[in-house]
């Protein structure tokens, strides 16, 4: 016999457990991303991931949103936790959604930025192994599509300068 708290419905493939909904269907994940772009260097801010997929390419600092945060919470977060940087004006971007973005999973990232004006000190934490202002032009190949969402970034940059 089933509990007060625990209902099923099987023809929408939902169930009820102690007042939480569980879905058998899949759902994508939600990460963000942050471009930190030094204007009068042209320098961007980097991490070094220290674990799979990618381990030892550069990225941008980011990583998964968390159940009870806002996507821009998430982003805060992230960059302070990858990097030791507190920024409080983080812009949104867009959004990228391409279906194997990511090899581990579905997911959607949402992209933040700044543009500051000067170089400020960073440090690697959490799970990136190195944290660098790497120069654009020095920059070879990043993890999963993040030269794309630099590419587009950069563009973007160009356009609101014209």
């Amino acid at each position: 016999m089933k509990s007060d708290t625990e209902n099923f419905t099987k023809g929408d493939n939902i169930y009820q457990k102690q007042n939480k909904f569980y879905y058998s269907h899949p759902r994508p994940l939600l990460t963000v991303d942050n471009i930190i772009y030094i204007k009068n260097t042209k320098k961007i801010l980097l991490i070094k991931r220290k674990n799979d997929p990618f381990k030892g390419y550069w990225a941008l600092p980011g990583g998964y949103m968390e159940m009870h945060e806002k996507i821009s919470g998430a982003a805060l977060r992230e960059l302070k936790e990858e990097t030791g940087l507190s920024l409080s004006n983080l812009k949104f971007f867009k959004y990228f959604d391409t279906v194997k973005r990511d090899p581990r999973d579905r997911t959607i990232t949402f992209v933040f930025y700044d543009v500051l004006d000067e170089e400020v000190k960073v440090y690697a934490a959490s799970d990136s192994k190195e944290t660098k202002w790497l120069e654009i032009k020095a920059i070879k190949k990043l993890a999963f599509d993040h030269g794309k969402i630099l590419n587009e970034f950069l563009t973007y940059l160009k356009e609101q300068h014209r």
